[in-house]
């Protein structure tokens, strides 16, 4: 073991060195080559080193058994999607690997053990094809649902393969529509037709790699034939064409967005694109029975009215395009509220309201150009998650979970009636634990919310071992869920549980996330640390028993708050991370997220964003907890050199670091239940050694 680390220990010092001689300013741009021998070595000397700890400890075995258990129970809900006749499903199990997508009907579906019908086996197609295919999500064509575009990944990232499959006959189509590897998409408008936003060749793709050019692609030319229809600036973050489809009629339409958060929207009426007048930062939720269903995210002054941040209106679509603006308030969310999401169904348009954390449901009906609201009966004081909807009838399904309530799904039939068709089994004993509210104080003075989650005998010693978990960005709201690996892996084990409603997400709605946005930024961070402080002084924890977890901009809060406060912790999970937020917007998708963070290539954006920048502001001479690393060599969304860079610097100033890196898994970091499994042992192994 001592051999190991002294044979890994020269070889990042080896690396290290001779980095540093070929790039003074980053000793470690090296390993933003993601495949590079240097590079992966490093990756597997650092996977063996965390491996050899961590796998070594009596908890590992115990909770790879158990998460894997867990992953592939076949008590799990197999999610429903409604598609004409059908009701499909993707699986993975033990015997399923890579996964199977399947279909059965709905009555069928409605029974305890449902008989399915095997439409393509992801594993047998890897073996046929000797690649590792990740299934992506599929495009069905409408109304007949006979023929799907399928979606799928190398190794789990957001570039996919697109093929057109028959429905029918379960199989590919000879000769049918393909489109190379790239984050693009497509849109059927009819059987022979698409619209298609790809790589088209150099110049064609955004600084984010996504498409620039939607083109309208004919069954029987080449992709080289397709017809241009709109061409986005090479400033823009991406161009996407899409075909809405109601029962009323289809809705041919093109989203050009400038940024993550503003975009202006083109729709083809006789023949010609016609740019909606609608404000660049508001969102169009749906068409319904050709109402333009709009959401806004700032005020919108439109004659002699002001519509309010947050708010969901209506017009009939024809009457806007020729110019009138007499929209109607279908809701308006207080300060306490936000819309989760909207979906519809043949007569209703079913609005996700979020109030103090916790959803409610509502049903609106048209009638005599009104909206009438009724609420849908739904279990309170919990999560729910609209599931899939049908628009040709007035079926719906719907989720409700808790922190200690297992999931459970719903279907709300033609007649309005609600049946529970579903629920999954308790993987933890939960009548141990309870859940409790509370509220600590930021920097700048504002409430924020967090949920408690602990044993009902909880003893306030300042010794329970505590995860605290946040997100905090893109207008993203964390709301209760139950998660069978929290509550195995670390409630049943004594640990406490921590969701912190910081600023930067969706929680309260826009207003909520636009006061973290930017260079207001540090206020999210503020905000973690404050309910974090605020657990210490109601004696719940201490910081050599509280621990910190987040991915993606969940990773950039941890590193961020850590480098900040590293007197406050003991252990920090730090997910798919952005940690370099000088270089962010050069790496894969990055520069998408300017609209989030701002662009550190402006001198006046970098002076606030250097001061959290996680990267810049890890320092020799502070004292760190030992920080677990966890990424995926195929995300092609946060680049894993952020991961890697973060460890390997602070490595070189004298900080242990735990570090592992799945070789697949795209931003997911797995794509399988093994996969899976193994991560979360690592990494509640880790956590349970520091914090216990």
């Amino acid at each position: 073991m001592k051999h190991l680390f002294l044979t890994a220990a020269l070889f990042i010092f080896m690396l290290f060195s001779f980095a540093f001689s070929q790039n003074e300013t980053d000793p470690f741009l090296w390993l933003e080559q993601v495949d590079s021998d240097s590079s992966l070595n490093w990756v597997r000397a650092h996977n063996a080193a965390t491996e050899e700890i961590l796998k070594a400890r009596p908890e590992f075995d115990v909770l790879y058994k158990k998460n894997l258990e867990i992953n592939n129970s076949k008590e799990r809900i197999a999610a429903p999607s409604i598609r004409g006749n059908y009701i499909y499903n993707f699986w993975q199990d033990a015997a399923h690997e890579r996964g199977i997508w399947r279909r059965t009907s709905l009555n069928e579906y409605q029974k305890p053990n449902p008989k399915w019908e095997t439409v393509l086996s992801i594993d047998s197609l890897n073996k046929a094809e000797h690649e590792q295919w990740v299934y992506k999500g599929a495009n069905f064509l409408y109304p007949d649902f006979n023929r799907c575009m399928l979606n799928l990944s190398r190794g789990g990232g957001d570039a996919v393969v697109i093929r057109e499959f028959d429905l029918i006959k379960k199989q590919f189509v000879p000769n049918g529509f393909y489109l190379p590897e790239a984050k693009g998409s497509v849109s059927w408008k009819d059987e022979n037709t698409l619209l298609i936003s790809t790589d088209f060749g150099p110049g064609t793709t955004s600084s984010s790699g996504y498409p620039l050019i939607t083109k309208v692609w004919k069954r029987g030319s080449g992709l080289s034939e397709a017809q241009t229809l709109f061409t986005g600036d090479s400033t823009d973050m991406g161009v996407w064409g899409y075909v809405m489809h109601t029962p009323e009629r289809s809705y041919e339409m093109v989203s050009q967005n400038m940024t993550f958060y503003t975009h202006k929207t083109y729709v083809m009426e006789k023949g010609e694109l016609v740019r909606l007048d609608l404000p660049e930062d508001a969102d169009i939720s749906t068409i319904f029975k050709n109402q333009l269903i709009l959401q806004l995210k700032t005020d919108w002054a439109l004659g002699a009215s002001t519509f309010k941040q947050g708010a969901l209106l209506s017009i009939d679509y024809n009457r806007f395009l020729n110019g009138a603006r007499d929209f109607k308030v279908i809701l308006e969310p207080d300060a306490q509220s936000s819309i989760s999401s909207v979906a519809s169904t043949k007569n209703h348009l079913l609005v996700n309201v979020l109030t103090n954390v916790h959803n409610i449901l509502y049903s609106y009906t048209l009638q005599n150009g009104k909206w009438l609201q009724s609420k849908v009966k739904t279990p309170q004081m919990g999560t729910i998650s609209i599931g899939s909807t049908d628009d040709l009838s007035d079926r719906y399904f719907f989720y409700y979970s808790g922190y200690l309530t297992p999931s459970s799904l719903f279907l709300s039939a033609d007649d309005g009636s609600i049946i529970r068709l579903k629920q999954l089994p308790a993987f933890f004993d939960a009548s141990q634990f309870n859940v409790r509210q509370f509220w600590a104080v930021s920097k700048d003075g504002t409430r924020i919310p967090y949920f408690i989650i602990a044993s009902r005998h909880l003893t306030y010693n300042s010794a329970n071992p505590t995860l605290l978990y946040g997100y905090g960005g893109f207008e993203i709201s964390l709301r209760p869920r139950y998660s069978a690996t929290i509550g195995a892996n670390w409630l049943e084990r004594g640990g406490v549980y921590v969701v912190a409603n910081i600023r930067g997400g969706g929680e309260f709605g826009p207003k909520w996330h636009l006061a973290a946005l930017k260079e207001h930024r540090q206020r999210a961070y503020d905000d973690f640390i404050a309910v974090a402080e605020d657990l210490i002084q109601r004696k719940i924890t201490s910081p050599a028993h509280l621990g910190i977890m987040g991915g993606s901009n969940g990773g950039l809060l941890v590193g961020a708050v850590f480098t900040q406060r590293p007197d406050l912790f003991n252990a920090v999970v730090c997910r798919v991370p952005l940690l370099d937020m000088k270089r962010y917007n050069k790496l894969l998708a990055g520069a998408s997220w300017m609209g989030e963070y701002g662009n550190p290539d402006i001198p006046e954006q970098w002076a606030y964003i250097k001061k959290y920048s996680p990267y810049q502001n890890v320092f020799k001479n502070k004292t760190y907890p030992r920080v677990f690393f966890n990424t995926s060599t195929r995300d092609d969304r946060v680049h894993p050199g952020h991961a890697r860079k973060m460890a390997a610097k602070m490595e070189a100033q004298g900080h242990p670091v735990f570090y592992f890196e799945n070789i697949e898994g795209g931003h997911a970091a797995a794509t399988t239940n093994t996969q899976r499994a193994y991560t979360n042992a690592l990494i509640f192994t880790y956590l349970l050694m520091q914090l216990q």
